[in-house]
């Protein structure tokens, strides 16, 4: 994290009262993720001085933007802001909005060079001449967001980038996402609901509850420890950073190792050593004491209990997890029925197996 980025926020509104004391970091997506009405949006609002709350200090790069003495209006602010909707005009080419931010940019003969890297970045130099009516959504937003960076912010803030996409827009523009987090080195603040875009996407993660930040840090930690929290039904679960460590071309699988164990997964043609990101659920996971069973779930991890707690519907107990040895272990997630936990003696402490049904790779 970063002290020049910094963004301690108190503004009373009449549904809560936000309130947000957090460092971000100089480079990658941290995800803002919560409820509808938590405050995400407010806070994205606040750090582009779209609101004015009466407590406030927002730093980035090193500037202050907003404290005690100073606030600097939105278009003093050197930000980009991308909504759910793209916010394109008509009347033009993908061409002539990109060039018309550019005229209102204070660095505009730079603008042009960061202008051509976003094109290439966001793969949009074929849609250059064409009217906004003809692009998917996908490609408008893609071109909404090649327009933030041509201003040369120093964040960029996206409010729920997919939310108005369907199922297919939303598979095609995620890896134009994943390319902007891993090439931009620019801290971006990305709002959102959806748990699959903060596991693909997010390095960092912000958990906001009726305005209150409940939760913040590495997304893998935060999703360890408030899993039970962040998400219920079929979405609870863990994200692994883990890397290509060997490969069974004769089943077309792959072994990826993670801190405190390993899983085989879908071969998916990637090198040896290569980072993934592979998520986890609840419901994927059962457990069983004593030797581990032959059958054919084929992931079976040594684990301890760590904590019991019961689920939504009385019937259901969720078990947290961990695997491998206390300095390097990780954390996982199993939803087991209450009557199998008390079958089993599970309590803190216990040593386990935890037969990994299903595994998803998600993203690098």
């Amino acid at each position: 994290m970063s002290a020049d980025n910094y963004i301690s926020l108190q503004w009373v509104r009449s549904a809560f009262t936000l309130e947000v004391d957090i460092s971000l970091p100089q480079q990658g997506i941290t995800a803002v993720f919560g409820a509808s009405g938590s405050g995400k949006t407010s806070l994205l609002r606040c750090v582009a001085g779209l609101e004015r709350p009466a407590q406030g200090l927002v730093r980035m790069g090193g500037q202050v933007w907003q404290d005690a003495q100073t606030f600097l209006p939105t278009w003093r602010r050197p930000l980009g802001y991308v909504f759910q909707e793209a916010s394109l005009l008509p009347h033009l080419t993908v061409q002539g909005n990109l060039h018309f931010g550019l005229r209102r940019s204070a660095q505009r003969q730079t603008g042009q060079k960061y202008l051509q890297q976003a094109i290439e970045l966001l793969g949009i130099g074929h849609l250059l001449a064409r009217r906004v009516q003809e692009l998917s959504g996908g490609e408008r937003q893609r071109v909404a967001i090649a327009s933030a960076l041509a201003l040369q912010p120093r964040v960029l803030l996206l409010d729920e980038p997919l939310a108005a996409l369907d199922a297919a827009r939303r598979q095609d523009i995620l890896p134009w996402l994943e390319r902007l987090r891993d090439e931009v080195h620019i801290p971006m603040l990305y709002v959102t609901h959806a748990l699959d875009e903060v596991v693909r996407l997010a390095d960092h993660l912000l958990v906001l509850d009726q305005g209150k930040l409940v939760d913040s840090g590495p997304v893998a930690q935060v999703l360890g420890r408030s899993a039970g929290s962040m998400a219920s039904g079929e979405d609870l679960g863990v994200l692994l950073h883990a890397s290509v460590q060997e490969f069974d071309p004769a089943w077309r699988l792959m072994r990826v190792g993670f801190p405190g164990g390993s899983l085989w997964v879908k071969d998916k043609a990637l090198a040896l050593g290569a980072p993934v990101r592979i998520r986890v659920l609840a419901r994927d996971i059962s457990l069983a004491v004593g030797p581990p069973p032959v059958s054919s779930i084929q992931n079976l991890l040594p684990v301890t209990v760590l904590e019991m707690r019961a689920d939504a519907h009385p019937s259901q107990c969720l078990v947290q997890l961990s695997c491998g040895r206390a300095e390097d272990a990780s954390v996982l997630w199993a939803r087991i029925t209450a009557r199998a936990a008390h079958a089993l003696g599970l309590q803190t402490g216990v040593s386990a197996w935890a037969q990994v049904k299903s595994a998803a790779l998600v993203g690098a």
